[in-house]
This record gives C-alpha cells, structure tokens and sequence, in this order.
C-alpha cells in the first residue's frame, strides 16, 4: 500500500496532532505501507523521516497566534504530485483550505479519500469569541467529510456526535502510547529539586498548549485552590502558547517550561505527582494517556480520553463537563491524600499500557483497507476517474 497524509501540522511541531500522524507514519512504515506527506513548508524546511515522498506547500501562520499554521497549495499542484508518486489512498488529517484542495485533487484523480478527525473547530470557535460562526463551521465539516470514503476519530462518544449531525461513514481509532518512553522509571530526584519539592511534597503538572481553548482560568483557579491546602505543593506548566504572560502573572510560584523535547517530556511527567487537565477542547487528549502511563494520578473532566479510559475514583478522578467547582474540589482534595493519588497513578499505567502504537497501526491500516475494498467494489460508471 501507498499512502499518502495531508497535513497542516508535522514534527517538528509539538501537539497532538504532529505526534499522533508521526507515531502512526512510523508504525505504518514498518508494515510494509509507504507513506508520503503533503504539508507546509516547516521552518527551516527540513524534510521529514518518511519512507516516501514529502510535498512541502507554502504555510500561512494565524495572525496572532504563529504556532498555528494552515497551509495553502492549489489543487492543480497536487494532482501533478500524485501522477507522479501515485497513492493508494489519501488520509487528510486537516480540513482547512489543504484538505479541501488534496479532497479536490483526489477526486479528479479517483483516488480514495478517508479523514480523520483531530480538531474541534466548531469548538474554536466559542473560544475565539466567533460563536456566531459555529453553525457555518458544522455545515462546512459535514460537506468535507461526506465526501470522503471514512472518517476516523478517536473516541466512540465522537463517533455518535458526528453521526448525529450528518457525518456518514463515522468509525473509531483511538491513539496508542509509548509505555517504555512514558514511564514512572523515569523519576529524577535532581529535577524535583530544582522545583524545590522532597520526596514527600506533591507535583501538580499540566501540559499543552497555552492557548484560550485550553479552558486555562479553570487551571488557574484550580493550581491557587490546591496552594491554599497544600502551600508546599509545587506547580509544573509544560508548554507554551498566546496566554503563557498571562498565566506568569496569575501563578507566579508556578515553574514555566515551555515546550519540551519527549524524554524531557517524560521525565517532567514521571516526577510530578498529580496531573490537572481542564481542557474540554480535545478530540482525544495525548498527554491525558501520557500522563497515566507515567503513573499519575488525574484530574480531567469526562470527556475524550478521559470519558474512555478513566474510571473515577479507580484509576483517576473525572467530572461532568463543566463542573467547574467539582473539578477544583477535587483537585485541592486529592493533593493533600499521598496514598490516594499514588494508588490512582499505579492502576493508570496498568488502563493505558495496553494501547501500543503498532496496534494502533494495524487497526489503521485495516481501515484503510476496507475503504479500498469498497472503492474497487463500486462498479467502473460510478467511479470519479480523471480528465
């Protein structure tokens, strides 16, 4: 097989996104599949570590917010890529104006197109203060999905919701961890000093981005809440993004990191004690299993990752989505339990460990498949072919 990923995001680029697409590419290369990636133009323009070929299209960053880039490319453009490296099957893991020029291309060629489901725009867009474009938002993400052959997401609860607002030939795959790079072996007693922390003090942790849509005013209310019963508790913030100024201001005791490379990742997470994620925006939530497999305890609201992996008060501590005060008592009522949050953190990593990225892999490249299959069954008058 030959595949090809469209994408407005690749490592080097630190989300979930970028990762999930790398994990999977590399998984998928040693199954046999070849994959190429279409993408913006990183800086620098290195190329990515494929087995393929790689397109690199001109990037357009969001006024505002430069991390975020969507990329630009005309369909004519792709096509002329794909009759030369012809692939089996596209997966467009963006839709924005790359992901609707590749699902234009790959029509005219007769190439089949499954996507995948990694952002919820419709959810930006409160965040953003453009509500009042949410229902455009939908009208457009139903239109591009149900031109393509599947679409995947990572949950079943978001399978039901976009079946629910018209999205057709909705299926499941969820996201795999790395139990060996994500592990509680990788404590380090000289980082925790540099926080100021004894064996015995709690780390509370939160990774991802910095960024309105992270629900960050809840963290903040959160972190001073857990101070006020526990004042020796230390606080660790991985990430960046627009609102790092101002969450500085709000928790000036907190430790700042800014992005990290993975085995910085890692061992942040392996030696903080207590993972605090109010984010309500994910469609699945990479350092949620992260975080588990280092054997923390977790704090999150039952949604995405959460809703599927955690059973509250087992292996971790879930709310209803926008219990804001739950979420905060919660918190401050966990830090102060040392033998509770150890306890919910041993029995995350036994949740989460069962999910290999190479199974993960098999179950995409299965997917793939049964699109194809389905393509070749149509008979040749109703296939798209090219001019």
């Amino acid at each position: 097989m030959r595949l090809c990923i469209v994408s407005e995001t690749w490592s080097p680029d630190v989300n979930g996104v970028a990762h999930t697409l790398n994990r999977l590419a590399q998984e998928l290369a040693g199954l046999g599949v070849t994959v190429d990636v279409v993408r913006p133009a990183p800086r620098g323009r290195q190329r990515a570590t494929l087995s393929g070929e790689e397109l690199q299209v001109r990037r357009l960053p969001l006024p505002g917010y430069a991390e975020v880039q969507v990329g630009l490319a005309s369909p004519g453009r792709l096509r002329r890529f794909w009759q030369r490296h012809p692939p089996d099957v596209v997966y467009l893991a963006t839709q924005g104006p790359l992901g609707l020029a590749a699902r234009q291309a790959a029509r005219r060629l007769g190439i089949v197109c499954v996507a995948g489901w990694h952002t919820n725009f419709d959810h930006y867009c409160q965040d953003y203060g453009v509500a009042w474009l949410s229902g455009a938002t939908r009208r457009y993400l139903r239109h591009f999905h149900n031109g393509c052959a599947l679409t995947l997401v990572p949950t079943h609860a978001q399978a039901s919701a976009l079946r629910a607002q018209g999205i057709r030939d909705v299926d499941v795959l969820s996201r795999g961890i790395d139990g060996e790079l994500f592990s509680p072996h990788h404590r380090d007693g000289a980082l925790r000093a540099r926080w100021q922390v004894g064996e015995h003090q709690p780390v509370a942790l939160y990774a991802g981005r910095l960024a309105a849509e992270k629900n960050l005013a809840l963290l903040i209310e959160t972190f001073q809440a857990m101070r006020d019963v526990r004042p020796d508790m230390a606080q660790v913030i991985v990430g960046d993004g627009p609102a790092r100024e101002q969450l500085q201001k709000a928790l000036p005791e907190a430790h700042f990191t800014g992005f990290l490379d993975q085995p910085s990742l890692a061992r942040h997470y392996a030696s903080a004690d207590l993972f605090v994620f109010p984010s309500l925006s994910e469609t699945w939530g990479n350092v949620i299993t992260e975080a588990m497999a280092s054997g923390l305890a977790v704090v999150a609201f039952r949604h995405a990752a959460s809703a599927e992996l955690i059973n509250s008060g087992d292996n971790g501590i879930n709310l209803d989505p926008g219990d804001a005060t739950g979420f905060q008592q919660a918190a401050a009522e966990l830090c102060q339990h040392p033998a509770d949050y150890a306890r919910l953190g041993r029995l995350a990593r036994l949740t989460v460990l069962e999910r290999s990225w190479v199974g993960i892999a098999e179950q995409f490249k299965r997917h793939l498949n049964n699109a194809l299959e389905a393509h070749h069954a149509l008979s040749p008058a109703c296939r798209i072919r090219s001019p």
